[in-house]
This record gives structure tokens, C-alpha cells and sequence, in this order.
């Protein structure tokens, strides 16, 4: 009886293994058979809870990057346990939350047929676009299709990340029910997977068609933009420093006399490159596009500044929204306020949708990457293309590759061109349909050329955002709920007596 009890444990373990590696290679062949021992053990809020807790630990492990934080002025023996709590915070969010997940398995009527997998891959789909828009960097089940599954991804286009998730739930689901028919009868064996073969190859062609052009936008041939992206390679422990500071005038005019002399219209530089007091104008002739820092209101905020030829100092800009939790904003309590390296920052507005005097763009810095919501309402708003601007110093090269796949879904889900700009990289430009075209190598400073073409037309997700999910959510439920209440017992029938009463005869 021990080891009947332990199964569901090992289960959760296995699954969240093979999650946290689909998190960091892509491929559903990896997100698939978790997410199929998820749905093995989804009654059980522990093996569940377990299975997250292992997938975000593995997928989420360069967090331990952030050690050594002496620089920040963490002293040397709390560094490591400091970040190794950040990191285990993470995993006990995830476990918690699909704990919850599981509970709501188990108060669904039914036994995880179809109507409540429906129900329970919905919820789990939007609730991951729910998290992305909040403090942390949200990397969902959604986001795991790339960059090794395109044509899955093309549905992206249509139904964005949560509509992904939703679909890779229920593969799993369908994966489980295929496992647990092996003591069936043949013919129910065969016809599970009948069905679940006809639906791998819908969603791949419905994707294929999305990817094809269908409801993709139209080239702006008069818009189009030939820039230089510059990925500056300035260690962030390093980034204060006196050397640092004091070469960054001379990089920065080398990078704007390389980049014109390449023909570029435009020169854009990464998250947080420029400081507060630097007092660097363009020189060159061309417009700078730069990751900074500057006060509103005497509040200091993390922006994208433009400086132009024509005018003195900083033109336009564009307000960093959401905040990476110590390093960027900190609560007011004792022993905190050290942990930001830029000081206490402010948010600026949700909207990402800037007009800085070119084509509209949409705008994401840093992990601002993972709401694909907010990228797709900028979109919808007029923006012809999407700028990613980051600092993913001093973590390793996975975060990289987890980064630059949720570019490319969010250029397939708005059918628009995408520059990535980090400091050491990913520093990329991406098609409208989800395409790296050109890319710098990681971890070394360069200048990369790109011609941008911008594009207008919307697909529906840009119109329709997660809207049909939410309904088709609401009418699952109402099914089940309905069932639900139709099963109830009836009431039981008064039998008719056949001899009349005692005392009655």
C-alpha cells in the first residue's frame, strides 16, 4: 500500500521533470507527456503541487545567477541564500497555484471526462495570461511550443498563449486517457487514438494556414526602416563603475558613426544603457532609440528615451510598467532599500503603444515580453511593429533562449515584425510570422543591421484577445454546472397505499 500511495508522488515528480525541460528546450513531445501525468495525479493537490514545484525549479533555475549580489551590497555570506530564496519563492508560487488547479478538479462534477478537461484547460490557459500581466516573469505552457513547434505555434494568431496552453492540456489529457485505455478493449484503444491522431493534425494545419497568411498584415513599403541594433555587453555588476561610465560617451559615438555609416535611419540601444545625468546628444545625424532613466514628478522611472538631431536632449519616450520585484522596486522596510541597483523606481502607464515620430510601435521592456495581452491591445491600438528592449545580465544563456521565444510568439501573435534589443543579448530581428531572420552571437558587443518593414492589418487575436476563450470557458461551465444539477436524485414517489387505514375498515 506504500507504493500505491507514493505513485501519484512519483508521478508528480516524472511530470514536472519533463515540464521543466519543455521549458527550456520547447517541443510539445516534451510538454505533452507532462502535462499527460499532470492529468494522472490531477486529484491529488500534493503530487499536483509537486509537479510544479520541480518544472518551475528546472525551467526558472538560472534565478540562482543573481549571486553574487555583494555589489548590490548584500553581504558575501547572505548572497547565495538570498538568491536560492528567490528561486525556491518561484517554485512554492507554482506549487500553490496548481495546487489550486487540482482543488478545482476535484469540486468539478464527473470524473475528468472531456466537458470537465475542457473546463480545467480554459482555466489553466487564462490564467496564465492573467499572471503574465503581473510582477513576475511569467513562462507558461503557452510559451513552450517554440521555437521547435511552428506549426502549433501558428495557431498563436488566433488564440495567443493561453489558447496554446489550453491546446497543449488537452493533448495531455488526451495522452492519459490513450495510457489508461491499454487494459480496454481494442477497439476503444483504437479509437482514442484515431481521434487523437485527426486532432494533431488539425491544430497543425489550422496553424499551418495561419502561418501561410491568413488574416496577416500588410506591408507599409513606405514606412520601412533600416536600423542598427546595439548590443552594448556592459557587465551589470560592472555597469556603475567609473570605467564604465566614463567609456560608455565614446562606445556610444563609435556605435552611432558605425550604424550611419551602414546606412542605418535609426540607432537603438538596450534597457538601462544610458543613466540618469549623462548629457550625450546625437552627434551623427540620426535618431537614437535608448534604454534609460529619468524623473517624473521627482520619481525616477525605467524608460525608452528618443533623442534626435534636431532637438536638445530627450524628445519622446516610453515608461517601463511593470517592475521587477528588489530589483527594480523594493517595499519601504528595513534592509530592502539596497536590493535595487537603480534605486527606488516607479511604473509607468500600462499602455505599450508609442508614437515616437516613426511608425507606431508596440513596446516591451524586459519581461514586459511575457503579456502577450498588452502587446496585442498596442497592436489593436496602431502599432506597426514591436520593440523588445532588455538587460538579461548576469543570467545565463537559457533565459536568452526562453526570452527570444516569447518574441517570436508575440510576432506570430500580432503578425508583426519584432527587434530585440539586450544588452547581452538575444539582439534579434524576427518576421512577422515568428522568424529569427538575423541575430547576434550572446555575450559580446556588436552592431547588427536590419531593414524593418512595418506592417498594418490585424489577426484575431490582436482584435479578440483572449475573448473567445473566456466564453467558451463560460459555456463549458454552464454544460457542466447544468449536468450537474440535472443529475441530482429525484425525489422519491409516495407509494399509493392498496387497504385502507387501521381503523378504516
Amino acid at each position: 500500500m506504500g507504493n500505491d500511495r507514493s505513485l501519484p508522488l512519483l508521478r508528480g515528480l516524472s511530470g514536472g521533470v519533463l515540464a521543466g525541460l519543455g521549458l527550456c528546450l520547447s517541443g510539445p513531445w516534451w510538454m505533452v507527456p507532462a502535462l499527460a501525468l499532470l492529468w494522472s495525479v490531477v486529484r491529488s493537490p500534493l503530487a499536483a503541487a509537486l509537479w510544479a514545484a520541480v518544472a518551475v525549479a528546472i525551467s526558472h533555475r538560472w534565478l540562482l545567477a543573481l549571486h553574487p549580489l555583494t555589489w548590490l551590497g548584500v553581504p558575501a555570506p547572505l548572497s547565495f541564500p538570498l538568491a536560492l530564496m528567490v528561486w525556491l519563492a518561484c517554485s512554492l508560487s507554482a506549487a500553490l497555484l496548481v495546487a489550486g488547479w487540482s482543488l478545482l478538479a476535484r469540486w468539478l462534477p464527473g470524473r475528468c471526462g472531456l466537458p470537465q478537461a475542457l473546463v480545467l484547460s480554459l482555466a489553466w490557459g487564462l490564467s496564465e495570461t492573467l499572471l503574465a500581466r503581473g510582477p513576475l516573469f511569467w513562462i507558461g505552457v503557452g510559451g513552450s511550443v517554440l521555437p521547435a513547434d511552428r506549426w502549433l505555434a501558428g495557431l498563436a494568431g488566433w488564440i495567443g498563449a493561453g489558447g496554446l496552453a489550453a491546446v497543449q492540456l488537452l493533448l495531455g489529457w488526451w495522452l492519459w486517457q490513450f495510457w489508461s485505455a491499454v487494459r480496454a478493449e481494442a477497439e476503444q484503444r483504437w479509437r482514442l487514438f484515431r481521434w487523437g491522431v485527426l486532432a494533431l493534425l488539425v491544430i497543425h494545419g489550422l496553424g499551418v494556414v495561419a502561418l501561410t497568411g491568413f488574416a496577416q498584415g500588410m506591408k507599409d513599403d513606405q514606412a520601412a526602416l533600416s536600423m542598427a541594433l546595439w548590443q552594448t555587453a556592459i557587465p551589470t555588476r560592472e555597469k556603475f563603475s567609473v570605467r564604465r561610465q566614463t567609456e560608455l560617451p565614446r562606445r556610444l559615438h563609435q556605435a552611432m558613426e558605425s550604424a550611419q555609416r551602414g546606412g542605418a535611419q535609426l540607432l537603438i540601444a538596450p534597457e538601462g544603457t544610458l543613466p540618469v545625468k549623462l548629457g550625450i546628444e546625437p552627434d551623427g545625424g540620426i535618431p537614437l532609440i535608448s534604454g534609460g532613466f529619468r524623473f517624473v514628478a521627482g520619481q525616477q522611472r525605467s524608460s525608452l528615451l528618443l533623442m534626435t538631431p534636431e532637438a536638445s536632449g530627450m524628445s519622446n519616450s516610453i515608461d517601463k510598467h511593470r517592475l521587477v520585484p528588489l530589483g527594480e522596486w523594493a517595499p519601504s522596510l528595513p534592509g530592502l532599500a539596497g536590493l535595487s541597483a537603480v534605486g527606488g523606481l516607479q511604473s509607468g502607464e500600462p499602455s505599450r503603444l508609442w508614437r515616437w515620430g516613426g511608425p507606431p510601435v508596440a513596446v516591451a521592456i524586459c519581461y514586459e515580453i511575457s503579456n502577450g495581452t498588452a502587446i496585442a491591445e498596442a497592436v489593436a491600438g496602431g502599432a506597426q511593429w514591436i520593440l523588445a528592449a532588455a538587460n538579461l545580465d548576469p543570467y545565463p544563456l537559457l533565459l536568452q533562449r526562453q526570452f527570444l521565444a516569447l518574441a517570436q510568439l508575440r510576432s506570430l501573435e500580432t503578425a508583426r515584425p519584432l527587434v530585440s534589443v539586450a544588452n547581452t543579448g538575444p539582439t534579434a530581428l524576427i518576421a512577422d510570422r515568428g522568424l529569427v531572420k538575423s541575430q547576434l552571437p550572446a555575450m559580446v558587443p556588436g552592431l547588427l543591421p536590419v531593414g524593418l518593414e512595418p506592417l498594418q492589418g490585424m489577426t484575431l487575436y490582436a482584435v479578440w484577445r483572449e475573448w473567445p476563450l473566456w466564453l467558451m470557458l463560460l459555456i463549458a461551465a454552464g454544460f457542466l454546472l447544468k449536468a450537474r444539477s440535472g443529475s441530482a436524485p429525484l425525489p422519491a414517489r409516495t407509494r399509493l397505499r392498496k387497504t385502507p387505514p387501521p381503523g378504516q375498515g
